[in-house]
């Protein structure tokens, strides 16, 4: 076991190994359109975190996947991560899990069954600890090791939070700090010190819980987590779901303090240089913003932060209740407002 770097069998790690997101839109593209289904709340239009399907007038069902690779050597981790990851897009809907059934790739003949029981243990920690069963799943003999969750959710129908609602003027917040595929590519090329691993840890594997709450509030108009694409990719995909440009102030940016010195030194995944390419002309940065801050920025985070657009006077209360449930690094970064969908970044 002490020999075995998860992060060595694979190609990629964590929410890094995602497809481009504009290979993504050019794979995706052809798909037909599901109109036919009028109780299919939502489905691929705005590029949302889940899909969302009514059930009746009280309910409706929400439902995603996501899995990936390892971003950490420790087994019991990456579960935990993984876990977390899944579970956090039935939160960014707005929903309460449910449910959630494992998906499992792992490399038998390389790695030991006590490693792969490490992964699964830690997977079923965290939907534990979120109140749910891990219900089963599906597992096969991959070259990679592969780990995630299907997870599914409820929430009311009225209450669904899309990622296409937000309105001119809201004003955005940011949950959890930015820097963790920086610190993942540290940890691969051994620089990352215990403080640094425990500062990843601890925001990977902190469930998004503040999204049921969320959900009731009208002031919340729009909602996802920051995940592969970073947060311009995310947050692109809130300005041309709603028409609307946006602005961040980079210096208002929560970020992980052991990820600005490596960020600062150029370590980076490549998800970060895929990610800038495919913003195009859709991101304008601000000549005084470093090409350091700018990279943070376009990190793939893997079990992100939630993004929230709000109604401005509202706006300190949500804040408030991301601090009350335990986000402390939540932070006002920035606003929506008129303007073709792009994203402006001042110093």
């Amino acid at each position: 076991m002490d020999k075995i770097r998860l992060t060595q069998l694979s190609h990629g790690g964590g929410c890094g190994c995602k497809i481009a997101p504009a290979m993504l839109a050019d794979m995706l593209k052809t798909l037909p359109q599901m109109q036919c289904f009028p109780d299919l709340l939502v489905g691929t239009e705005t590029a949302d975190d889940a899909a969302v399907y009514r059930l009746n007038d009280e309910q409706a069902l929400v439902a995603t996947t996501d899995f990936f690779m390892p971003i950490v050597d420790d087994p019991f981790d990456f579960g935990r991560i993984a876990a977390t990851n899944a579970i956090s897009d039935i939160y960014a809907m707005g929903g309460k899990p449910i449910l959630a059934l494992a998906i499992v790739g792992m490399p038998i003949n390389t790695l030991p069954l006590e490693a792969i029981q490490q992964i699964l243990q830690g997977g079923a920690s965290v939907c534990a600890a979120a109140g749910i069963p891990l219900a089963g799943g599906h597992s096969i003999d991959a070259p990679e090791p592969i780990y995630g969750l299907v997870a599914l959710g409820l929430v009311h129908p009225d209450k669904v939070k899309r990622n296409s609602r937000a309105q001119a003027g809201d004003v955005l917040i940011l949950g959890k700090p930015l820097g963790i595929g920086i610190l993942g590519s540290a940890m691969k090329k051994g620089v990352l010190d215990a403080d640094g691993y425990r500062q990843m840890i601890d925001t990977t594997t902190q469930l998004n819980t503040a999204g049921v709450e969320l959900a009731a509030l009208e002031a919340v108009h729009a909602l996802t987590d920051v995940t592969g694409f970073g947060l311009l990719g995310h947050l692109l995909e809130l300005c041309r779901g709603a028409g609307l440009s946006a602005h961040v102030d980079a210096a208002r940016l929560p970020l992980l303090p052991a990820a600005i010195g490596f960020a600062q030194q150029g370590i980076g995944p490549g998800a970060i240089d895929r990610n800038l390419a495919s913003f195009g002309a859709d991101v304008h940065f601000a000549a005084e913003v470093p090409v350091w801050q700018q990279r943070i920025m376009a990190d793939a985070q893997t079990s992100g932060g939630l993004l929230a657009a709000v109604a401005p006077e509202q706006a300190e209360a949500v804040l408030a209740l991301f601090h009350r449930q335990g986000f402390a690094a939540a932070s006002i970064i920035g606003c929506m407002q008129a303007g073709k969908p792009v994203v402006l970044v001042s110093p």
